[in-house]
Parts: structure tokens; C-alpha cells; sequence
């Protein structure tokens, strides 16, 4: 089993920046591809970025490609997602979720294993 926490959700202006994490407990957090998802009130959970266990590949949906960045700690079993530049439509629930697959398509929300219990994003117009 692998416990996720994410926190640094808040409230923050468009154009603002926010910085969540996701900290892991419980396995080998290097022995994990990591990925960020979103949901939105009424929308299905998104794919927003992942990184690879050993933070070489990174993947981002082309609504945040330039504006967030993911990078992982392996020392201290994060995973980080900066946002930058934020929009209304970034408002979601932000979940870090944990694959333990190889090869595992990580934009596909089924591939992974373990799911934090999400924070709230909130970007004013």
C-alpha cells in the first residue's frame, strides 16, 4: 500500500502561482511513476502531468504545457506540481496518483494504482 497526501491547494488570482505537493508513505516512493489528475465540479478526472520514477520523462496535457511544471524528490518521497500563471479554468480538485506499471500509458487515469485524497484549487477571475 502506498498512502498519498497532497496539500497547497488554495484560493490565488488569475495569473497567480500555487505550488501543491504529494507526499508518499508506505512503499518505495522511487519504485513509483507519478502523476497529477483534476477534477472539475461536473467533468470527468483529467489528466493534468506525470513524471517517471526516475524523474528523466515528464508529460503534460497541452491545456498546462508551459504553465506547470512536475518534478519529484525521491529523497523525500514527493511530488511536486507548480502552477503558474493560472486561469479560472484551472479550477478542479488536484489528485497525485501512483503507478507502479512499467511502460504504463501514465496519461490514462486507470493505469494507476493509488489515489490521494485531493486538494482544491480555486482561481479567481
Amino acid at each position: 500500500q502506498v498512502q498519498l497526501v497532497e496539500s497547497g491547494g488554495g484560493l490565488v488570482q488569475a495569473g497567480g502561482s500555487l505550488r501543491l505537493s504529494c507526499a508518499a508513505s508506505g512503499r518505495t516512493f522511487s519504485n513509483y511513476d507519478m502523476g497529477w489528475f483534476r477534477q472539475a465540479p461536473g467533468k470527468e478526472r483529467e489528466f493534468v502531468a506525470a513524471i517517471r520514477r526516475s524523474g528523466g520523462r515528464t508529460a503534460y496535457a497541452d491545456s498546462v504545457q508551459g504553465r506547470f511544471t512536475i518534478s519529484r524528490d525521491n529523497a523525500k518521497n514527493t511530488v511536486y506540481l507548480q502552477m503558474n500563471s493560472l486561469k479560472p479554468e484551472d479550477t478542479a480538485v488536484y489528485y497525485c496518483a501512483a503507478d507502479s506499471g512499467y511502460y504504463s500509458n501514465l496519461r490514462n487515469r486507470a493505469e494507476y494504482d493509488y489515489w490521494g485524497q485531493g486538494t482544491q484549487v480555486t482561481v479567481s477571475s
